[in-house]
């Protein structure tokens, strides 16, 4: 009994939370690296099994556990046993068979990359060259044109976008011979391609990891993911698509009485302000004059027109061509946040606000509308190089909105960050350019 209510308090308080109660509790428990992980979920065959949770909390980890890449430890950190030992200490459960079957190289998994952001550094050459060395399954074709990646057969790696990346990435693995594909594929993709994504990887009819965008037209199960994100993370049991996204959504287990959150997650449709005509009589007007850019084979035509300041058109590039005219371009101070992150800053989170955002990272309105909402605080001391996806994009939202602009221009907000992140991105990216009262352009494809 007592054991019981150890289990309770470490996974309900994060403040009182210890390890070891966690590991004297759990039947089915590993430390990964410094992480406490209880529970794993066990692939079925023919079917899709999804898992939802927030960032850091053991999604990645589990599928490198079960792709036989990071083996678990039971616990001993220091003195990790070794797979026969494993093996016994599963032993009557689905995932004896699972992992004897990984050992003996009966059952080959394939795992798509999270962070498409890197393969460049990793794969040289283009698209179509890639795809043929790759292609076990005789699928380039109908791959190339499902994921509509045909007009960049011939691009170089390096020149994809991010949701050419990312389409790229899981045709890479959707050519290959494997009994299970893991995948996280919804960012950078627009709604039209996360369900043509999502036709390929339902084709597969192996294991995803997804958020809650396509998850429900996915899943056949899902397994939901909780605990304290970098400390521990426990798997649910598996439930039904519909029962299991409400769980994660409520924030409460209720096969085992069990809340997680504080707060539900709930999505709100909010009213368009009406501006009344005394306003729109103050807004300044702009006109642009007819201009081309081209990009490799890509090529932007973009008309002649007018916009106020209560209207969004800005640019970073400067246009090849402007036809003939005695317009002349409006110029305005842009902050921008780019599609993709690389990390080059050789040094902690907050050295980086210090010289970039100094003034606004120290103020306190900013720290409470910006900077707490993000988690940011709890960054500030680790190295820019050594963070995440999810929370190299906070910090990058926080310096572009800390940035003194006249427009903001926020490229893909939600990549990387997970469905309770994305919520709390969207209020206080709307809330500080309400408070502002400046223009935003956001590009995104989030759904």
């Amino acid at each position: 009994m007592s054991d019981q209510k150890l289990t309770r308090i470490a996974i309900v308080s994060s403040d009182k939370c210890k390890p070891k109660n966690v590991v004297r509790s759990a039947k089915r428990v590993a430390l990964l690296s410094k992480q406490f992980f209880h529970r794993l979920p066990v692939p079925r065959p023919g079917q899709v099994l999804g898992l939802v949770g927030t960032n850091g909390i053991g999604k990645s980890t589990a599928l490198k556990v079960l792709a036989g890449k990071l083996k678990p430890n039971l616990g001993r950190f220091s003195n990790p046993p070794d797979w026969q030992e494993i093996l016994t200490y599963f032993r009557g459960s689905e995932l004896q068979n699972y992992f004897t079957r990984i050992l003996e190289d009966n059952l080959k998994a394939i795992i798509k990359p999270q962070y498409v952001d890197h393969i460049p550094k990793a794969v040289q050459g283009n698209v179509g060259q890639v795809l043929a060395q790759k292609d076990e399954r005789d699928m380039k074709e109908e791959l190339g044109f499902d994921l509509e990646l045909n007009q960049v057969m011939d691009r170089n790696v390096g020149d994809l976008s991010g949701g050419e990346l990312q389409r790229f990435a899981i045709a890479v693995v959707a050519v290959q011979n494997a009994e299970i594909y893991m995948f996280e594929p919804s960012s950078y993709l627009d709604v039209k391609q996360r369900l043509k994504a999502a036709q390929v990887i339902r084709s597969l009819l192996r294991l995803i990891e997804h958020d809650l965008s396509v998850l429900d037209y996915l899943s056949d199960f899902i397994c939901c993911l909780y605990g304290k994100p970098g400390v521990y993370g426990v798997v649910t049991l598996p439930f039904s698509v519909r029962e299991g996204i409400n769980i994660f959504l409520a924030g409460f287990v209720p096969t085992e009485n069990l809340r997680f959150r504080d707060e539900s997650l709930t999505f709100k449709v909010a009213e368009t302000p009406q501006e009344s005509a005394e306003e729109i009589e103050t807004y300044a007007r702009y006109r642009y004059p007819t201009m081309t850019k081209t990009q490799g084979n890509f090529k932007l035509k973009v008309m002649e027109g007018e916009f106020t300041d209560s209207q969004i058109v800005a640019g970073l590039l400067k246009p090849d061509l402007v036809e003939g005219s005695d317009v002349e371009i409006p110029e305005f101070n842009v902050s921008y946040k780019p599609q993709k992150i690389s990390p080059k800053f050789q040094s902690t989170v907050r050295m980086l606000l210090h010289q970039k955002i100094r003034d606004s990272y120290m103020h306190p309105q900013f720290v409470s509308d910006v900077m707490k909402p993000l988690l940011i605080e709890q960054l500030m001391d680790q190295e820019v190089v050594n963070l995440s996806g999810g929370e190299l994009q906070r910090v990058a939202l926080t310096l572009c909105l800390g940035k003194p602009a006249d427009i903001y221009l926020i490229d893909e907000p939600s990549a990387y960050l997970d469905s309770e992140q994305r919520i709390v991105a969207s209020k206080v990216i709307k809330r500080f350019i309400l408070h502002a009262k400046r223009l935003l352009l956001l590009s995104s494809t989030t759904s």
